[in-house]
């Protein structure tokens, strides 16, 4: 069997509801082959630190050509199964997130990250939108022949403080979980939600793993497990904190 169908059927394996596959985030393949030898039965780019690591900013500010040749670079670099960040797929139409999904995937990936953020804005696709802009992701995947994981973000709760994330907002979020799932979505991310109660009724409402992201203030791995958070990921927390003690070294450096 082609690898890359391997990868991706084991990378969707690892989603347990409960038994959270844990994506700590990695920018470039330095990065892949030291979270590998850490123990990750999978790797994860974050968009925002594969730009950052480039000298872009977030937001598909880095060039889509530069991000898939990271992106398999990634891949060449390691053997186990990778995730990418693919931000809103660098398209709007349909039309154009399925051929630029098909040029990803050629990359070796197995999954992405594909957001309901209008990129530029902090405006959201509404639900009937972005379920075909899902929908066009999985037919782009089905054409490859590849059964990536899509991994389908919504930017509901990031975009707001959490002493505000409501009932209300949760609603919402479940409603485009199952639109997402309907289209074709494997699995559904809300990131930055922390609120225990929220995680766990969001959980219990869909089929899809639902991803959590590890920001300062969400509970930790065994509680989201308890929760039934099928995937923990951490974004651009380890760039930034890598970052911080980078800097702290130069500084003792040049200080002595």
């Amino acid at each position: 069997m082609n690898k890359q169908i391997t990868h991706a059927e084991t990378f969707t394996s690892l989603h347990e509801k409960g038994n959270p596959v844990i994506l700590y985030n990695i920018w470039d393949a330095g990065s892949a082959t030291a979270v590998r030898d850490a123990g990750a039965k999978a790797l994860a780019t974050g968009s925002a630190p594969v730009a950052m690591a480039q000298g872009f900013s977030d937001g598909q500010k880095i060039p889509l050509d530069m991000a898939l040749d990271n992106a398999g670079r990634i891949v060449d670099a390691v053997d186990i199964p990778v995730t990418m960040d693919f931000e809103g797929a660098y398209a709007e139409k349909p039309l154009g997130i399925l051929a630029n999904v098909q040029r990803a995937l050629e990359t070796g990936v197995v999954g992405f990250n594909f957001e309901d953020q209008i990129v530029g804005t902090k405006d959201l696709y509404d639900i009937e939108t972005q379920s075909a802009r899902v929908a066009a992701m999985r037919e782009g995947c089905d054409a490859a022949g590849i059964p990536a994981f899509i991994n389908a973000r919504t930017d509901i709760f990031l975009e707001a403080h959490p002493d505000t994330h409501d009932e209300v907002m949760l609603e919402d979020a479940m409603a485009r979980a199952q639109a997402y799932a309907d289209a074709g979505a494997s699995g559904f991310f809300a990131p930055g939600l922390r609120d225990e109660r929220l995680i766990a009724r969001l959980c219990d409402s869909t089929e899809l793993p639902v991803n959590i992201i590890a920001l300062p203030g969400t509970p930790d791995t065994p509680k989201l497990a308890e929760l039934g958070v099928a995937r923990i990921s951490y974004g651009p927390v380890p760039y930034r904190e890598m970052l911080v003690w980078l800097q702290d070294k130069a500084r003792s450096a040049f200080q002595s």
